[in-house]
């Protein structure tokens, strides 16, 4: 049975995306298409550390979620999630590269799942550079009204390949490719 913590802070956003899967896992999904999902996560105190006496709070809630939110609002929301090695990379590439920043590439498909492991991991490096006392314990991505991915992984990047990507980056970037 895992730790438990005194406090646990939660906060949710709502973002629209495209994506599409080009194996054949999910041949509905092959063909491109959006979701309106949302992204709700949980944080936890490294040390199950007790209320600031001050101010009676763990850490004050923008702080613990400005970057985060800025990712999702500013990088995440309205961009198109592709693998790595689909064939759109490439036709953006050539014909619409002012758009590379908008790609989300994955290391795959880009499920729910896989995505829900990047997004944590991603978070965890926020958290790591802007509030290293807190960790990610649970995230989650709502995919439909119906669908729903929970990653609880303790190291989501132990599901990707190593080296510097996005995900393991406390940056804003959403893929690996060169920028204009």
């Amino acid at each position: 049975m895992g730790t438990t913590h005194d406090f646990t802070l939660r906060f949710s956003r709502r973002y629209s995306m495209g994506h599409r899967l080009i194996s054949d896992a999910a041949p509905n999904c092959r063909v491109p298409h959006g979701h309106d999902e949302v992204v709700t996560v949980e944080l936890v105190s490294e040390g199950n550390s007790k209320l600031d006496p001050r101010t009676n709070m763990l850490v004050e809630f923008d702080q613990a979620k400005r970057r985060w939110f800025d990712w999702i609002d500013d990088a995440v929301d309205h961009s198109f999630h592709l693998n790595e090695e689909d064939p759109l990379v490439g036709f953006f590439s050539e014909h619409e590269p002012h758009l590379m920043a908008r790609l989300l590439l994955t290391p795959g498909d880009p499920t729910t799942e896989i995505r829900a492991a990047c997004f944590k991991s991603k978070l965890g490096c926020f958290l790591q550079h802007d509030n290293p006392g807190l960790r990610c314990s649970s995230l989650t991505i709502q995919e439909t009204p119906t669908n729903a991915v929970i990653c609880e992984a303790v190291d989501p990047a132990q599901m990707m390949p190593t080296g510097d990507h996005w995900w393991s980056r406390a940056d804003l970037s959403i893929n690996d490719l060169p920028q204009n």
